[in-house]
């Protein structure tokens, strides 16, 4: 099994990366969230000059924000970088649009946006709608040596729903699945192994990535400590933000709310109320969004919601979670690092090595 690191990123991800590659993790993702963090291309083209075998990815990137051509570009001059160890993480967006206030892109939108990015890294000349115009464009230089078209540039799909699953299997991408416990990862992995093997694919060659955040606790230790509540508690937020966010503006929420976590999550709904500006609440809502606690969500973020969202627990609990995962079929184990708190990388690396 691959291990990973994910990253809210910061212009010099290079160095956390760097560590992740001196303890043996494969890959590192990094988030294209505009509003909240650093841009990833330039980290990732940081990281790509300090490392050697790591691989790159975008973790995920969103259509709307980056025109095709220019994400076609972006992942070609990494290439040249990084030749043969970037990854193509895309969504339809949450994080990424949430942060601005909007829903997720249809599924055909990005369908159309990943064929025209691989178009044009295969070389073709297409025809897209620039000012209203249909306009032939193609890379006109790519032998030059400034950009690398040759090394292949994996997909891979973050992706939820059935739709969304077959939209994998069908463009033979990899799968990233973003979930709090493992019954959740373990049920969303088998629908999309149905969705894979109904497109004529081999169940084993699905790549799918879990997507986790949480906490490697020490004896004693509580799920909310201080040192929890860096790490694990920007993930038990997110079911927070959503539920906010399906209150004041009807974004839909795919994660019910456990019968356990429904006090916190009702009070921070009253909290949201108060929100401002009042015609975008988002702004306050979305304020460190899987990167920090705030001061005045901190309150709502209990022990139980942190151990209901996130992979918090003793070492030995996280490698058996950690193996069921595997032995379901997950090929990677990716956990985010919060900001300030990069060092957990190190108890992370233990649980790799305990497993092998």
């Amino acid at each position: 099994m691959d291990f990973g690191i994910a990253l809210a990123t910061s212009a010099d991800s290079w160095k956390v990366v760097a560590r992740a590659e001196e303890l043996g993790f494969t890959n590192a993702w990094f988030y294209d969230t505009q509003m909240l963090s650093a841009d990833c291309f330039v980290a990732m083209g940081a990281a790509a000059v300090k490392t050697r075998k790591i691989r790159l990815g975008t973790g995920v990137l969103i259509p709307s924000n980056r025109i095709a051509p220019v994400a076609a570009n972006a992942l070609a001059s990494l290439n040249q970088l990084a030749p043969g160890r970037v990854d193509f993480g895309i969504g339809t967006g949450f994080t990424g649009r949430r942060a601005m206030g909007l829903g997720a892109l249809k599924l055909a939108e990005m369908e159309d946006y990943i064929t025209v990015v691989y178009s044009l890294l295969a070389g073709k000349t297409i025809e897209r709608d620039f000012d209203g115009k249909l306009r032939k464009i193609r890379f006109l230089n790519p032998d030059a040596g400034l950009i690398n078209t040759e090394d292949p540039i994996k997909l891979h799909v973050s992706a939820y729903g059935p739709r969304g699953r077959t939209l994998t299997a069908k463009m033979n991408a990899g799968w990233i699945f973003f979930f709090n416990g493992i019954d959740e990862g373990i049920s969303g992995l088998q629908d999309m192994q149905v969705s894979w093997e109904k497109a004529d694919l081999k169940k084993q060659d699905l790549e799918a990535t879990a997507f986790v955040l949480g906490c490697i606790l020490q004896e004693g230790e509580r799920a909310d400590s201080p040192r929890a509540m860096a790490q694990a508690g920007p993930r038990a937020a997110v079911l927070l933000h959503r539920c906010a966010d399906e209150f004041l503006a009807g974004m839909p929420n795919s994660y019910p709310v456990p019968d356990s976590v429904a006090e916190a999550v009702n009070g921070y709904i009253n909290l949201a109320k108060g929100f401002e500006p009042k015609d975008a609440p988002w702004l306050e809502n979305h304020r460190g969004h899987l990167m920090f606690v705030k001061e005045n969500e901190r309150p709502f973020i209990t022990e139980t919601l942190i151990k209901e969202t996130t992979f918090t627990g003793l070492e030995s609990d996280i490698i058996g979670r950690v193996e069921a995962l595997r032995d379901a079929g997950f090929k990677q184990f990716t956990v985010q690092l919060t900001p300030g708190n990069e060092d957990a990388i190190e108890d992370w690396a233990s649980i790799k090595n305990a497993i092998g």
